[in-house]
């Protein structure tokens, strides 16, 4: 979808009432095909419309009204499509109510379709060629809009934004000059508009008349789009679509990897791979791809220093057809924290060089997506870590118990850190096999601190023989040793330096660790609680009881003493462990396990194995509330066969 170029001039019709003709002009001695309504800016607002036009459409046949003779069903059919694209844009990026108004040029043969919104800061937003990922959905919608409609454009006016398409019925005359722009008409009534989307590349005065009155608007909407992208790619592909073609033809994006060392420069140009063409992007899709093998021939060579400020660069005119063979093109270097991290290069054909006015636009844009993608490579630094991290706190399999079923869910809540929860399954020799489900206070660096000693202390102690009791005791009087603190305070180190006042750091621990023991006929199980969940047994006729007691948290009490309780499981029970990510799930103020929860959800599992218990009770947290879960969930189902 090319720029838009034009902005029709009308005057709205719509009222707060339901679809109706809109009134006739002053003068006017017959009623006209027109319609026009507001809608609430909600989810219904699209099927509306849809609804509407055809109802319109429909009515002016019948009633045999100036132009309808030129109606046809693929027009019908486009306008349908057209109205809803455009009322869905409006309902997504602005969130007011909706103002639809559709009528018939009785001469022309055509149907103008005009949608407004009262959010006019807001500009539709467009994709032109490529989609990064196929992730984005904004901006297919205007581009269909432009394939259907002879022409289209946007009025601002103050307090309202106006999209219109203009759809040609059968012998319909095209608008080859259109008198009602933004201009003289827009002078007459008074009318100013607030910004001119797409300037025209020939044209210097437009250009500075957009700059004067919406340099400011752009570069808050280009704050607002880059903040917060996680990906150093997406975040070059929205630098594209911000420049091109409202401040250029076309834009690349060069990347400097720094963790392949891709990038390097050497005096005479040659040393290093050099950077990656991360991007490009023109106002015409069809010439993207030739655009970037003429580019790739020829990466941009930085000046000395670190300068961010405009460069020229040579005009690829290979990758153009004879009318754009000349232009102008500027290097920009991306520079974010003192480091270099890239080149943006934009051109325009036709230009001896680009004004003033643009190249400042530009180098303010160049910083806000250089901090944008120095940003996302810390993102994914820490998330490469955290990941690391993760798999080292986990086992890489659970172990196969003879005479026991167990299925295990871990979702933690996010998904690029460590998360608090924790589980371990594994041998512990002489016939004995260990499990333990946990939850450490907090989340990151500081909770893997706890949990990379927490599980290997458990396995060393359970394979030393310790009984259960025994291990609490020790895993407890461990997190309150110094030497772990020394570890928690490094591992804050890595997230941010230390700020004045910084202490020790609390380590609690809720643990739920147990001891299984087959022999002829069911399993013996010993287990303690420390401050967690407390375990649930479910036997084959639905009846579900508690088997432990609760305790003092790990990592409170230096002194607590911990007890165990042992139970035989019988062929058919089945043992519940959860984290409270399960009994503290909430909706609104109500959380999963008030009044026995999780009991009545375990006693309807009855008759059920291991994996269906545990896939049952993981839907039953999901379904409760109507948000996904805010806390990591871990469950564990051990089932005596």
């Amino acid at each position: 979808m090319g720029a838009i170029p034009m902005q029709q001039e009308t005057v709205s019709c719509a009222s707060d009432a339901p679809a109706h003709p809109c009134p006739r002009a002053p003068g006017s001695a017959h009623q006209r095909a027109q319609t026009c309504t507001t809608l609430p800016g909600g989810p219904l607002a699209p099927g509306s419309a849809r609804a509407l036009v055809r109802a319109a459409l429909t009515d002016w046949e019948k009633a045999q009204l100036p132009g309808s003779e030129r109606l046809s069903g693929r027009l019908a059919d486009d306008a349908v499509l057209v109205v809803s694209e455009l009322v869905t844009n409006a309902v997504v990026h602005a969130g007011t109510d909706v103002d639809v108004e559709f009528r018939l040029e009785e001469t022309a043969g055509a149907l103008v379709v005009e949608v407004s919104d009262h959010h006019p800061s807001r500009t539709p937003r467009d994709s032109e060629a490529e989609v990064p990922y196929e992730t984005p959905e904004y901006g297919r919608g205007l581009r269909l809009v432009s394939t259907l409609a002879e022409s289209w454009g946007i009025t601002f006016r103050r307090g309202t934004k106006t999209v219109w398409a203009r759809l040609l019925g059968e012998g319909g005359t095209p608008a080859a000059e259109m008198e009602v722009y933004a201009g003289r008409r827009a002078l007459e009534r008074g009318l100013r508009a607030a910004e001119i989307l797409a300037p025209d590349p020939q044209r210097a005065e437009r250009d500075r008349d957009w700059l004067n009155r919406g340099a400011l608007s752009f570069l808050a909407e280009a704050s607002d789009l880059l903040a917060g992208q996680l990906d150093e790619n997406l975040v070059a592909a929205l630098a594209g679509q911000l420049i091109v073609p409202r401040l250029a033809d076309w834009c690349a994006v060069w990347l400097e990897d720094e963790a392949t060392g891709r990038g390097g420069w050497a005096a005479d140009g040659t040393g290093g791979p050099g950077p990656r063409l991360a991007r490009v992007w023109h106002g015409s899709e069809n010439r993207i791809e030739e655009l970037r093998r003429a580019l790739e021939k020829d990466p941009p060579r930085p000046p000395e220093g670190l300068r961010s400020g405009p460069v020229p660069y040579r005009w690829p005119g290979e990758a153009f057809d004879m009318r754009e063979e000349h232009g102008t093109a500027l290097a920009y270097r991306l520079i974010a924290g003192g480091r270099p991290l890239g080149t943006l290069v934009i051109g325009r054909s036709g230009l001896l060089r680009f004004p003033d006015e643009v190249t400042g636009l530009v180098e303010d844009l160049s910083r806000r997506v250089a901090l944008a993608i120095g940003a996302a490579r810390q993102y994914a630094r820490q998330a490469t870590i955290s990941q690391v991290l993760q798999r080292g706190l986990l086992p890489a399999g659970v172990a196969e118990i003879p005479g026991v079923h167990s299925a295990l869910v871990y979702e933690p809540c996010d998904k690029g850190g460590p998360s608090g929860d924790f589980y371990d399954l594994f041998p512990a020799g002489d016939g004995r096999w260990c499990f333990a489900v946990g939850d450490v206070q907090g989340k990151g660096p500081e909770a893997a601190v706890v949990i990379g000693l927490a599980r290997p202390w458990l396995r060393l102690l359970a394979r030393e023989g310790y009984r259960v009791a025994d291990v609490l005791d020790r895993l407890n009087r461990l997190l309150l040793d110094d030497a772990t603190e020394a570890a928690d305070a490094a591992a804050r180190a890595l997230v941010r330096p230390p700020a004045p006042g910084d202490g020790p750091q609390t380590r609690f621990l809720s643990l739920l660790y147990g001891e299984l023991t087959p022999f002829d006929g069911g399993v013996r199980c010993t287990l303690a609680s420390a401050g967690h969940p407390l375990p649930l047994l479910l036997g084959p006729d639905g009846s579900v009881r508690t088997v432990a007691r609760p305790q003092t948290l790990l990592g409170v009490i230096e002194d607590e003493t911990y007890t165990s309780e042992t139970f035989e499981l019988g062929p058919g029970d089945s043992l519940l462990c959860v984290t409270d990510g399960v009994t503290e799930r909430r909706s609104g103020t109500d959380m999963f396990d008030d009044g026995d929860g999780l009991t009545t959800a375990l006693a309807g599992c009855a008759g059920m194995s291991a994996e269906l218990i545990a896939e049952r009770i993981r839907r039953l947290v999901h379904e409760f509330g109507g948000k996904p879960p805010e806390d990591d969930l871990a469950l564990l189902v051990l089932q005596a066969e």
